[in-house]
């Protein structure tokens, strides 16, 4: 099954206690794509400056990722900077240049339109509407968003939410998004707005699924030593995520809750190193042993002595 994201090709510039890289490849389409091409198919569609070097994404061709639908523009390529603090929890943003971005305007080639399974990235709400009006009958879309757009551009954002079944999004936004302090009343607001699915993305503190039916299930975060560069991760986590409901093209609780684990260890080992250096040279033995990892962390014995109360 093949995968179609749409959303930002960046260069970051980043620094955090473990060092710092300039003009690396970053931007949420990428760091999706190269997680999910260990699953799947993926289609990207983007643009990019006339500065931008392609040798840089070379790796993702090797990956299964068709670049056709990435645009390359007149002007310069997006640019991010960040600076991590000492406990990796808090960054500020130095700088943010949308440059070639700023005027993005997505254009789905006709091959690209058959794609079984859509991931709309962090851009703008009308211009995942326009994506969807473009692509034919997809089994499953999925939708990112953030607090930028639930203040300035809510009505558009409310429709396309009409419109897709999963929705990808932090618990403090979720909680904006519905006009609600407490989660569990936020993600029944959410859901009566369309999507079937929520991902709660809690940063260190792990991922939340939660259906329509309010059946939760919970991911931890991996407890890594050292942490090197988050950027990028949610998206990364997004790429294991539908990566693997691509793979297995099944949707049912226990494939959401098979792939929130997918999602969580392709994050885990994306910060490991810098920019997606680590997301370049996977191997299949390692993502499973991550997952096996995971498996073992969340196992134990609801049936044993002490509970027999």
């Amino acid at each position: 099954m093949s995968i179609l994201v749409v959303g930002s090709v960046a260069l970051d510039t980043v620094k955090t206690p473990y060092g710092e890289i300039e003009d690396a490849l970053g931007g949420a389409a990428t760091y999706f794509a190269a997680a999910a091409s260990y699953f799947a198919q993926v289609n990207l569609v983007g643009v990019v400056g006339d500065d931008f070097d392609h040798n840089q994404i070379e790796f993702l061709k090797s990956r299964n990722v068709d670049l056709t639908g990435l645009e390359r523009q007149t002007g310069k390529t997006f640019r991010w900077g960040g600076v991590y603090s000492n406990d990796m929890n808090d960054r500020e943003t130095t700088f943010t240049h949308l440059n070639v971005f700023e005027s993005f305007s997505p254009k789905i080639p006709e091959s690209y339109r058959d794609s079984e399974y859509i991931f709309l990235a962090n851009i703008a709400p009308e211009l995942q509407l326009d994506v969807l009006k473009q692509v034919h009958s997809p089994k499953l879309v999925a939708l990112d968003t953030m607090n930028f757009w639930i203040e300035g551009a809510l009505p558009a954002l409310q429709e396309v939410l009409g419109k897709v079944d999963i929705l990808l999004i932090n618990d403090s936004e979720a909680k904006q998004l519905a006009g609600e302090n407490n989660l569990v009343k936020a993600a029944r607001a959410i859901h009566k707005m369309g999507p079937k699915t929520l991902i709660i993305k809690k940063g260190e503190h792990g991922a939340l699924l939660i259906p329509n039916d309010m059946n939760f299930f919970v991911a931890p975060a991996y407890p890594l030593e050292t942490v090197f560069d988050p950027t990028g991760a949610g998206d990364t986590f997004a790429g294991g995520f539908m990566g693997y409901l691509a793979r297995t093209n099944s949707i049912n609780k226990e494939s959401l809750s098979q792939a929130l684990i997918a999602g969580s260890a392709m994050a885990s080992l994306c910060v490991e190193k810098f920019s997606l250096e680590r997301l370049k040279d996977l191997t299949g033995a390692q993502i499973h042993g991550r997952v096996q990892e995971f498996s073992k962390m969340m196992h134990f014995d609801a049936d044993g002595a002490g509970f027999n109360l």
